[in-house]
């Protein structure tokens, strides 16, 4: 049986190792547009700014090393131009030399990736991408030369989403200054903004710009206009808006393809012929809170569908699982992850939801070094499933968030989270690690123990008259105030009760306290929401 696979990288790669370990006979023959088959694509912005030194560090494997150890046909610098379902053949252009040939296949695999979005925008032909080697080398290229040149070192990054905060970052480290511009009103569209609102401040305090709700016009020579009319100087222009994914070639063979662009395919990764199969980026996945098609850029479905397919072509059963879209970025020295919905998602979709925010530490406060962090549950009200979460911190942020996609993946409920029996030493965790203390607040919140409210809540509620009350400390209480807040310590409440409505809001900083002013309160005959996430989570949001 020949297999033919049109593009390497994560996809095209996994499946023609795969298959090759599990069929030794399989004749195999990758085609790769690039010249590149097997690189880290993820590292690409750490070696513009220089954290990774070695451009070589970056190719994992050549043709040749993949022929001496896997017996794979791998040819770079060939286009597939075309697929004959009838015949079974592609049509395949050799780039150096324009030579067209036709290749007979049995199964084909298409593992095309996604190509970076750039707007139709006058002068955006000198705008730079990063998907593969050689847009890193064009990159790296045009830095080197503005720097060499002893002229304005000033960067535009268009788009605030992962990769383009990573290239903002290494840019930074590079010592240019930059200045990113975003559409939508925050950084990172995956997380809510009283999350993102910190990953902004860490770009700020770090000299980057960052313009929110614009975008550009036109590209000058050395500029750059934007919808607000401003104009700022821009020595290069970075295009991270978005990527779409690669489906002309899936769409003229007639291969279904969404409304979007996605190949559509089943829990095989077979398209609608059953002898074509699609991995990766350019494919619709299936969303795990709902079942919905959704979009997927992440190079770990992208790996896992290539051993998938490798499978079903060997014969053995396999289906791919729907995506939670676990996703993590570093911004100088600060994690920012995700798993799952944002509460502004599921809003959106009008699920009735529970939201847990915390401000743990990483591991126990009285060993030296501990980081704060903020983690954020999205729980469904009804069946107390997680949605989601988002985490942002210094330190312990990913473990967190892959232990609650892992719950997820295995059907934990938000309560169960409480009884997860994780790994501790004071350098490493608590005894009750900040994914227990979001299981215990879930349960809290199910059973009825408690009542919250969301900061985005809080100003109507204190507009039509409910009392506010701050049970903070009164120093904490004057370096900082929610407006209309009146401040009673928590260790004060019980004599002073007179002054409590029968129902009220009460909230401290993170909101620990704020639990056990409502408990006190509830255990007195009054009814008291705490804040949910306190005045850290008001005060950022």
């Amino acid at each position: 049986m020949k297999t033919v696979i049109v593009g390497g990288v994560a996809g095209g790669m996994s499946a023609a190792t795969r298959l090759r370990r599990l069929d030794e006979s399989a004749e195999i023959v990758v085609f790769e547009r690039s010249g590149y088959v097997s690189f880290a694509n993820c590292g690409l912005p750490y070696y513009i700014g220089g954290v990774i030194e070695e451009r070589d560090a970056l190719l994992l494997q050549t043709p040749a090393s993949l022929g001496a150890r896997f017996g794979l046909d791998v040819r770079v610098g060939h286009e597939v131009l075309s697929i004959d379902r009838a015949a079974k053949t592609v049509r395949v252009r050799e780039l150096a030399s324009g030579t067209e040939s036709d290749e007979a296949y049995d199964n084909l695999i298409l593992s095309p990736g996604a190509s970076p979005f750039v707007p139709d925008l006058p002068g955006i032909s000198r705008a730079l991408t990063l998907r593969n080697i050689e847009d890193t080398d064009a990159m790296s290229d045009a830095l080197a030369a503005a720097e060499a040149s002893g002229g304005p070192t000033s960067a535009v990054v268009l788009g605030a989403g992962f990769i383009g905060l990573e290239v903002a970052e290494n840019l930074v480290h590079r010592g240019w200054d930059v200045t990113v511009v975003e559409l939508a009103d925050q950084v990172l569209a995956p997380l809510d903004p009283e999350m993102s609102a910190l990953v902004q401040a860490r770009l700020e305090a770090n000299g980057v710009r960052v313009l929110l709700g614009q975008s550009a016009t036109a590209l000058g020579a050395s500029d750059l206009t934007l919808t607000s009319g401003e104009t700022l100087p821009a020595t290069i222009v970075v295009a991270a808006i978005g990527v779409r994914p690669e489906s002309q070639l899936a769409k003229d063979a007639g291969l279904a393809v969404s409304d979007r662009g996605g190949i559509i395919v089943d829990a095989s990764q077979r398209t609608s012929d059953p002898s074509v199969f699609a991995v990766g980026d350019a494919v619709v996945k299936v969303d795990a809170v709902d079942d919905a098609p959704t979009a997927n850029w992440l190079a770990n479905p992208a790996n896992r569908q290539g051993r998938l397919v490798a499978d079903v072509i060997a014969g053995r059963a396999q289906a791919f699982p729907p995506v939670l879209n676990t996703a993590i970025v570093g911004v100088f020295g600060l994690q920012a992850a995700a798993t799952g919905w944002s509460e502004k998602r599921a809003r959106a979709a009008g699920r009735a939801i529970r939201v847990i925010h915390t401000h743990p530490a990483d591991h126990a406060g009285y060993y030296p070094g501990a980081k704060g962090m903020s983690l954020k549950l999205v729980v469904d009200a009804a069946t107390d499933a997680i949605l989601g979460a988002q985490g942002v911190g210094e330190s312990g942020v990913d473990k967190r968030i892959d232990v609650i996609a892992t719950a997820m993946r295995g059907d934990l409920t938000a309560s169960d989270l409480v009884d997860l029996e994780l790994s501790y030493a004071p350098q490493f965790g608590s005894a009750k690690d900040p994914v227990n203390m979001l299981g215990m607040i879930a349960e809290n919140l199910r059973d009825g123990l408690t009542e919250t409210i969301q900061w985005h809540e809080l100003e109507a509620e204190v507009a039509r008259g409910v009392q506010l009350i701050d049970v903070r400390t009164p120093g904490e209480f004057a370096r900082g105030a929610i407006p209309g807040a009146i401040n009673i310590p928590v260790d004060d409440l019980r004599g002073r009760l007179d002054e409590v409505d029968a129902d009220s809001i009460v909230h401290c900083q993170v909101g620990l306290r704020g639990y056990i002013a409502a408990r006190l309160l509830a255990g007195h005959g009054k009814r008291a929401r705490n804040l949910d996430g306190g005045y850290r989570t008001w005060a950022r949001a």
